[in-house]
């Protein structure tokens, strides 16, 4: 069955012959994000959770300290309006104020959670990130082609439902680089956990903004990048 997420298509095999088949791939969408009537972005992303994302991404991004900064939004045709009701930014240089503290197999599992992804398994063509209340609760996992819009999606979702992330540890899949440590310390999110592995600058910010990287999380092992003092 056809959706906004998924389509099929035909497609030419090739393994010692050539074999007409068929399957489904990600649908690659263009949503425009406008700010009291001006154009601010386009991103790329699967079409889910788009109104969490447009949140999370404003936030991240330094635009809005909360969603009480957003008067309305709506999305139409792929068109984002957002009209804010305060426009100044928020801080964005500060180190995280957070005293969580988790378990090694409190990251094993939040790892292990994003790993699970049904749309994965059938196309191998999205990200995964994930959010946890103190490394054991659950509060949303979300996918899309690229790390960093998941990322702002659980960011989103977590501004929507009053999470409060300094008690929070997020996962993600694939490489970390700078700029997922940027979101984090935007949002205000002590740890920060993937299977793959951070950048050079990543790992700086982290240090200074006193976030925890576990970075190569895999079965029962991991590398801890920066301030392990928050994994026991």
């Amino acid at each position: 069955m056809e959706n906004k997420i998924l389509k099929k298509v035909e497609y030419t095999g090739v393994d010692g012959g050539c074999i007409a088949s068929s399957e489904r791939i990600i649908r690659e969408t263009a949503l425009s994000i406008r700010i009291d009537g001006e154009h601010f972005a386009t991103a790329m992303l699967m079409a889910a959770m788009e109104k969490e994302f447009v949140i999370g991404h404003l936030f991240t991004q330094g635009i809005i300290s909360g969603v009480d900064d957003i008067a309305s939004i709506t999305i139409i045709n792929n068109i984002a309006g957002v009209t804010l009701s305060d426009k100044k930014r928020k801080p964005t240089s500060q180190p995280v104020q957070s005293n969580l503290k988790v378990t090694k197999e409190d990251v094993f599992d939040c790892v292990r959670a994003i790993l699970k992804s049904e749309v994965f398994a059938e196309t191998e063509a999205v990200h995964s990130a994930g959010l946890s209340l103190n490394g054991k609760e659950a509060v949303c996992i979300a996918e899309d082609l690229g790390r960093h819009h998941a990322l702002d999606k659980v960011i989103g979702y977590g501004l929507l439902n009053n999470i409060d992330f300094s008690k929070t540890l997020a996962a993600s899949t694939g490489r970390q680089p700078a700029e997922m440590i940027f979101k984090c310390r935007n949002a205000g999110i002590p740890i920060i956990a993937t299977k793959g592995v951070p950048t050079t600058l990543a790992v700086e910010m982290a240090g200074e903004a006193e976030i925890t990287i576990a970075g190569l999380v895999r079965g029962d092992t991991m590398i801890v990048y920066s301030h392990p003092e928050r994994i026991e």
